[in-house]
């Protein structure tokens, strides 16, 4: 049975807002007085004696956080910009302490959190790998006898004798990487700093941490907003939200949650008045929604996934011959289709709309609608821009090639392939 490597019990992490200390020279000489000469309580055993805090001058950046890894687990972390995920490896790391809590481990760690953590810009690369491996307490034997990986895994052996000051965030960044990899730690950090490379070395990377976690047996903690990733490499994940989990298990199970509560919020815009509808006193869109077909409501789109568009508007034109156009965008603004409706004489009023689009027909990728509103197929009325975003998944089987898949669309069309008999030349 696998020993357990890193056990988190009831991590919390207070932080001041606003400017370091008091801001009165006098209050900051009291204050230290009491904390280091008369060894009066800090804010840190106010708190843990349940003492009130003004909430308006200090934030919780952690809060009860609870979790234990095995030797040999991937943990993902996720979660959106702010959640506390870099605070919770900094603690982790012991680079800061917990407010409250305790973090139990063993074993050496080893973290990359930004490009160059541990790295000295006055000294080589050479010199930076030496000096690494001496902190996570390696001889010099063991650092040569990696040497040589370490360098060619970075990819930097024209440059590894120049001061890393000099090198560019790329090449520190798969310096740091190659270092905090290859130097056989017993847990390995790593934080979203791997985006700063370039995708054939993020690919290597991921490839690396895989290999360390199933050959080596180590303990890896990664966050990355790469979802794919997280999903084909880690086995479990957290999902942090405003420094409290919102949930933790299997990983694809709460990437599910992740991604449902996320985009959810963008698959449907609904107006109660007019008023305050987008549209002008022609057209007022006052509802639209993505529907898409999932049987389990926690579920991702993926390409095999049927989405339906539906829409409402109020059009403000008695007898006019109205058409309605359903757009589809990648986020770089080409256009994959446009699809118009038959155009019809319409009387004053609320009109709806509703568009299919199958399933195993888009890649995956991000895309947005537009709806355009047009008159005698020719005078535009209202064009309302990107009001739906969403994501497609990725999803594969009966392939070993999981690169980037060409092209905007993804149909499911057969190709039939059939033997030939080849006849000899004396046949």
């Amino acid at each position: 049975m696998s020993k357990t490597v890193i056990q988190v019990d009831n991590i919390s992490k207070l932080y001041n807002l606003g400017t370091i200390g008091s801001g009165s020279l006098r209050r900051d000489m009291q204050l230290w007085w009491k904390k280091n000469i008369l060894n009066k309580e800090d804010l840190n055993q106010e708190i843990r004696d349940g003492r009130k805090i003004d909430t308006n001058d200090h934030i919780w950046a952690l809060k009860n956080i609870n979790f234990e890894l095995k030797e040999g687990e991937i943990l993902g972390i996720i979660g959106h910009n702010g959640a506390g995920k870099s605070t919770l490896l900094k603690i982790l790391s012991r680079i800061i302490k917990p407010t409250e809590g305790i973090v139990r481990g063993s074993g050496r760690i080893s973290s990359l959190l930004e490009v160059g953590t541990g790295f000295h810009s006055e000294l080589t690369g050479r010199e930076n790998i030496f000096i690494s491996g001496h902190i996570l307490g390696m001889k010099k034997a063991e650092i040569l006898k990696k040497f040589d990986e370490i360098v060619h895994f970075s990819g930097v052996e024209k440059f590894i004798d120049t001061p890393v000051k000099r090198y560019s965030s790329g090449m520190y960044v798969r310096l740091a990487f190659a270092v905090a990899a290859h130097l056989e730690p017993d847990i390995l950090i790593v934080d979203e700093v791997l985006a700063v490379g370039d995708a054939e070395f993020q690919k290597k990377c991921l490839g690396k941490m895989n290999d360390a976690s199933n050959q080596s047996g180590r303990t890896i903690i990664f966050v990355s907003h790469n979802l794919q990733a997280v999903s084909n490499l880690c086995s479990q994940a957290i999902w942090l939200d405003r420094g409290n989990v919102r949930a933790t298990g299997r990983s694809k199970a709460v990437l599910n949650e992740y991604l449902g509560a996320l985009h959810k919020k963008s698959w449907i815009k609904e107006f109660p008045t007019l008023r305050e509808a987008p549209g002008n006193d022609r057209i007022r869109v006052v509802y639209v929604e993505l529907l898409p077909h999932l049987d389990d409501p926690l579920s991702v789109i993926d390409i095999r996934t049927a989405l339906t568009v539906k829409f409402r508007f109020y059009n403000a034109t008695d007898n006019i011959v109205l058409s309605t156009d359903l757009l589809l965008f990648t986020l770089a603004g080409e256009c994959i289709f446009d699809i118009p409706s038959k155009p019809e004489t319409y009387a004053k009023g609320m009109i709806e709309g509703e568009c299919t689009i199958p399933g195993n027909f888009l890649n995956n990728g991000s895309y947005m609608f537009t709806l355009h509103f047009s008159k005698d197929t020719s005078s535009e009325l209202f064009n309302y821009q990107e009001c739906l975003m969403f994501d497609i998944a990725d999803y594969r089987e009966n392939t070993n090639w999981y690169d980037k898949w060409w092209g905007y669309v993804r149909p499911d069309f057969p190709i039939i392939l059939k033997p030939l008999t080849i006849l000899s030349q004396n046949g």
